[in-house]
């Protein structure tokens, strides 16, 4: 089975919407029984991250985040799935759990 990461994506300034009672944790607990769950988590304000990167052979540490963008992964899932097709399905309960856009991305077969 193929991994995926599902990436819940907020947009800066938006509020992120409440959980409306426990849909999210409904889903992590699906995604258990169902087998599919690897890993999940919500991250901490765009404002916690640190960027580190090598420049002339030396390695700097910066205030975050890396990409300067309105829009920015506030959350994610690992699964696998067998296809895509199935992990957008997966994707298509995330939507409706954060009521936020979910970006869809598997994993190079090559790193597993």
């Amino acid at each position: 089975m193929t991994q995926y990461l599902l990436a819940v994506q907020l947009v800066d300034g938006e509020p992120a919407p409440p959980d409306d009672g426990g849909a999210v944790d409904a889903l992590n607990q699906e995604m258990v029984d169902q087998g599919v769950w690897v890993f999940g988590g919500g991250l901490q304000a765009r404002s916690t991250r640190k960027v580190v990167r090598v420049e002339a052979g030396e390695v700097l540490v910066t205030d975050g985040p890396f990409a300067e963008s309105k829009e920015y992964m506030a959350g994610f899932w690992v699964i696998k799935a067998p296809d895509l097709e199935t992990a957008q399905g997966w994707a298509a309960k995330a939507t409706k759990a954060c009521q936020v856009p979910i970006e869809v991305s598997p994993f190079d077969p090559a790193d597993g």
